[in-house]
């Protein structure tokens, strides 16, 4: 399927914004660090209904969930505004590694990441970033997985409330805290990666973007869009016994 053919599940559409259920796996825009990648979503979503697209955030290309984009730069402007002084809410769920506490506040500054070799004494020099996550634990489940010396494993799902925007701060907040979200190749552990690629067929980062809550950049209306989790990652809660929360998703 190329990406004329492709298109993407619209979850609010007026003439001024739109939002999209981004799959796991897409990136956001065109990348020198993924230059061989010909799919991403301005792309596919610009030529889905036959206008620019304009972005106004990013989500990780192994993230899924929902992604705002605007219809013309003013637009985005005004709403890299919002984004830029914090007052755009969101909320993400994860499947993490462990117990994870009841919950909390994770406030830890973070470095910036370099994309490139060149950067990377650049970017060191630099003074890390003030970040700030707020979680809460949804539900534990203990599964019979040995790994290393323990015959059985823990996992938790948590809900994720980045009150910052840094480069991949949930996932660095989550193992900041021992509790490493699953399928994550760059922050997690390998051994229960690959535990939920062999036991349930997952091959992705178990962390999608569930919900976000903006000021409309027109009409000043307080938007609130919810975008459902995609089938794998519904399926697999379902598997692990967690139905009710499932279906709330």
């Amino acid at each position: 399927m190329n990406d004329e053919q492709e298109k993407l599940e619209i979850i609010y559409q007026d003439q001024y914004i739109i939002a999209i259920n981004k799959p796991s796996g897409l990136l956001v825009h065109k990348s020198p660090i993924d230059k061989h990648e010909t799919r991403y979503a301005m792309k596919i979503l610009r030529n889905q209904i036959g206008q620019w697209v304009y972005p106004v955030h990013r989500l990780d290309k192994p993230t899924s969930g929902l992604l705002l984009f605007a219809l013309s730069p003013e637009i985005a402007k005004t709403l890299s505004e919002q984004f830029a002084s914090n007052t755009v809410k969101k909320m993400y769920i994860a499947l993490v590694r462990g117990y994870a506490p009841l919950g909390g506040i994770i406030r830890h500054a973070l470095k910036e990441t370099a994309m490139f070799k060149h950067q990377k004494k650049m970017v060191e020099k630099r003074e890390p970033q003030e970040a700030l996550t707020l979680y809460k634990r949804l539900a534990t489940v203990e599964l019979p997985y040995s790994v290393d010396r323990y015959p059985r494993t823990r996992y938790s799902l948590v809900a994720a409330y980045p009150r910052t925007g840094r480069t991949h701060q949930i996932r660095k907040h989550l193992k900041h805290i021992s509790h490493p979200i699953i399928g994550d190749a760059k922050h997690g552990k390998g051994k229960h990666n690959r535990i939920f690629e062999e036991k349930h067929g997952i091959h992705r980062l178990l962390l999608a973007a569930i919900e976000i809550s903006f000021t409309h950049p027109i009409t000043t209306e307080k938007m609130r869009l919810k975008a459902p989790l995609q089938s794998d990652f519904k399926s697999l809660l379902l598997n692990l016994g967690w139905e009710e929360i499932a279906l709330t998703f």
